[in-house]
C-alpha cells in the first residue's frame, strides 16, 4: 500500500472523510443548479451563461482542492492544530447569496 492511501490521522469518527463528502455533495448541488439555470437560456439568452460559468468554475475549484483540504485536516487532527476553513465557508456563503440574487434578478427582469 502506498503512503498516498495511508491515513494521516487516527480519528475514529473520520472527520476529514466526512468533510470531503460534504464538499462533494456541495459540488453535486452546484452541478444540479447549473443544469437548472441552463434551462433558462431560451428566456434570457447569453446573459445566463455568466452565473453558469461562475458556478462551474467554483465547482471545479472545489474538486481540484479536495486533496489539499483532506491533507490539511488530517495533519491538523494528528497535530491537534486544526483550524476552521473560514475562506471556504465565506466563499460558499457569498456564492449562495450571489446565486440567489441572480435568480431573483432574472425572474424580476422577465
Amino acid at each position: 500500500m502506498s503512503s498516498y492511501l495511508a491515513p494521516l490521522h487516527s480519528d475514529p469518527g473520520l472527520q476529514p472523510e466526512r468533510t470531503i463528502l460534504a464538499w462533494n455533495r456541495t459540488t453535486v448541488s452546484m452541478a444540479v443548479c447549473t443544469a437548472v439555470i441552463l434551462r433558462w437560456t431560451n428566456f434570457y439568452g447569453a446573459a445566463i451563461l455568466i452565473p453558469v460559468a461562475f458556478l462551474v468554475g467554483l465547482a471545479m475549484f472545489i474538486l481540484v482542492t479536495q486533496k489539499f483540504r483532506y491533507h490539511r485536516q488530517s495533519l491538523g487532527l494528528a497535530n491537534e492544530t486544526i483550524s476552521p476553513n473560514l475562506i471556504g465557508v465565506t466563499t460558499m456563503t457569498l456564492t449562495l447569496l450571489l446565486f440567489g440574487g441572480a435568480g431573483v434578478f432574472f425572474v424580476v427582469v422577465n
